[in-house]
């Protein structure tokens, strides 16, 4: 219940909207009755002959109760729905500030489809909840407990018959329909994950799909999904109904019980007879508030799976304020210096140690590559520095401060980042450089453009999401003028050429290495070419550091990094 907690916590944050929508909910639940039990009272005293000012003052009471209803209706529903947009509005800000230092890692553990599932499926069940679960049970006691006072005054015995009818519609049997609804709600919502996972799979994959003919198998899983997501539904659908109509048995039971229990002290003498039908008419209303508590359950068990589900996701609880307080920051003045001491790590659900004590030392303003074969470690160094993840063991310090005492905004605002894989939004060649930095110029981004050789390249030119209609070199090198607008002191880069071809690549490195002349860089490469610039080599191999050196030092020495350099001459020569 962890979860929900905060949900409620989010909840309670629309006192104002809610405490009206409480207030006018009563008033509408009171004017029901107020307005049944006047007609109730009308009609039997109408049967007596009364006065026709007594019959006039009463029809004056029921417009008056009518009035009342259904303004009050109005601004219940007004209110309540205010305050449940605003609510979900908050959830939403809420998860996203929870979600967003995970971001970098989060597919290491959550499917694309499963995640958007989350993301999208249990935000919007969660619209529910105030509406749904929070407001009912208030209005349904409020309004109980206040009709019962008032028949206090007409029969004890008819006031407890409506206590027994509370407990039962009210809390008993929702309790009841709450353990078997549990059931069905996890299946539903296990259900929608894993279509929604298929879906994007299959949306994702279609054209490896298609080259491999292996269409029609995922086309078929889909849809034994969809099959099981509908099924679960409808079950979900029969139960709700089912709930519904044993709550509304309920209460029509206990009015058949009022209505007996009433006759018989009229018999009896201890009831007067012109009150009857008040009783019955007021017994018939107050149970219209007790319905809500049947469809109760479903949502509840909805909107805890839902919570449960999302906060999963990111289930450390933020403090930001009082992290950021803790928090050290690095100068932007000047290049960085980087250390790291016997550093461990491996994935989550990973038990492969990719980085095994590692160590080394980067003075500020060197320049140092970081080469080795595919799945040595190089690539998770820099998300460790980039503070994608949090390292298993061991110390790293960027200029002097401890990794776990900076903020992920604090090191990525000092860094220039080039990865294997860069985003591009839909929109401009402009609109893509401009997240760079703000105040950048057209001249800047042009001056830029040109060269990483992609003067072809115009400011307007419409760039497709994710980039669909750049090259694989084309991206590099957008991505390489983004990363050079930046202005940070501090170069990450991630094999940032390899789709560039050799002369271009070239050209590229002059003017970066010109632009980060005084900066700290490090370059992860599998190619060899052009380290002959480089202060130091740092050589890797199954997650540890097995030479280090100048370029120089490492081709005297005719060790590992040796080997590799012939290799490759013998491959491209």
């Amino acid at each position: 219940m962890k979860d929900i907690a905060i949900v409620i916590k989010l909840v309670v944050t629309e006192k104002k909207d809610i405490l009206f929508s409480v207030f006018f909910g009563f008033i509408a639940g009171i004017a029901a009755v107020g307005l049944f039990a006047s007609s109730g009272y009308l009609i039997s005293k109408a049967a007596l002959s009364p006065p026709l000012y007594t019959l006039t003052i009463m029809m004056a009471s029921l417009k008056l109760f009518g009035i009342a209803s259904a303004l009050s209706r109005y601004a219940e529903r007004y209110f309540s729905h205010r305050a449940t947009f605003s609510i979900l509005s908050n959830l939403r800000v809420s998860f996203y500030e929870r979600l967003e230092p995970s971001a970098p890692s989060i597919f290491q553990k959550y499917r694309s489809g499963d995640l958007l599932a989350r993301i999208v499926g249990d935000v919007e069940s969660l619209q529910n909840f105030f509406i749904r679960v929070f407001y009912p049970p208030i209005i349904l006691i409020t309004v109980f407990l206040s009709t019962i006072l008032f028949l206090t005054f007409y029969s004890i015995y008819v006031a407890f018959a409506l206590i027994v009818g509370l407990l039962l519609t009210g809390f008993i049997l929702p309790a009841l329909f709450a353990v078997r609804q549990r059931t069905i709600e996890s299946n539903v919502r296990e259900e929608r994950g894993e279509l929604s996972t298929d879906v994007t799979e299959l949306l994702y994959g279609f054209r490896d799909l298609k080259i491999y003919q292996k269409l029609e198998g995922k086309k078929q899983r889909l849809i034994k999904s969809s099959d099981a997501y509908v099924k679960e539904q409808e079950r979900k659908g029969i139960t709700d109904k089912f709930n519904l109509a044993l709550n509304l048995f309920a209460g029509l039971f206990v009015s058949w019980i009022v209505l007996a229990l009433g006759a018989y002290l009229v018999v009896e003498g201890q009831l007067d007879g012109i009150f009857l039908a008040m009783l019955m008419m007021i017994s018939l209303t107050v149970f219209e508030n007790a319905t809500p508590m049947a469809i109760l359950p479903s949502h509840l068990e909805d909107s805890r799976r839902a919570a449960t589900r999302l906060f999963s996701v990111t289930d450390v609880t933020l403090q930001k304020e009082n992290l950021l307080k803790k928090m050290e920051s690095i100068t932007s003045s000047k290049s960085l210096e980087i250390d790291m001491m016997d550093v461990t790590f491996s994935y989550p659900t990973d038990s492969r140690l990719v980085l095994n004590k590692v160590s080394l030392n980067l003075p500020e303003g060197s320049k140092t590559a970081i080469v080795g074969p595919s799945g040595s470690g190089k690539s998770t160094l820099l998300q460790l520095l980039m503070k994608f993840y949090q390292a298993d063991g061991g110390t790293i310090k960027i200029d002097g401060v401890p990794i776990s005492k900076l903020t992920q905004e604090n090191i990525w605002r000092e860094t220039n980042i080039i990865l294997q894989e860069n985003h591009f939004f839909y929109g401009t060649i402009r609109d893509n450089l401009l997240i760079a930095k703000d105040g950048l110029t057209d001249e800047q981004m042009v001056e830029m453009l040109a060269k990483v050789n992609l003067e072809s390249l115009s400011l307007k030119d419409l760039v497709f999401e994710k980039g669909e209609n750049l090259s694989g070199g084309e991206k590099q090198r957008l991505a390489i003028a983004r990363a050079m607008l930046k202005g940070g002191h501090l170069w990450l880069l991630d094999e940032p050429t390899s789709s560039v071809d050799a002369l271009a690549e070239q050209s590229i490195y002059r003017h970066l290495f010109q632009l980060a002349k005084h900066d700290t860089l490090v370059l992860v490469s599998h190619r060899l070419t052009g380290l002959e610039l480089m202060d130091q080599i740092i050589v890797m191999e199954q997650g540890i550091i097995i030479e280090r050196g100048s370029f120089e030092e490492l081709m005297n020495k005719k060790g590992y990094f040796y080997k590799m350099k012939q290799i490759e001459k013998s491959v491209f020569m």
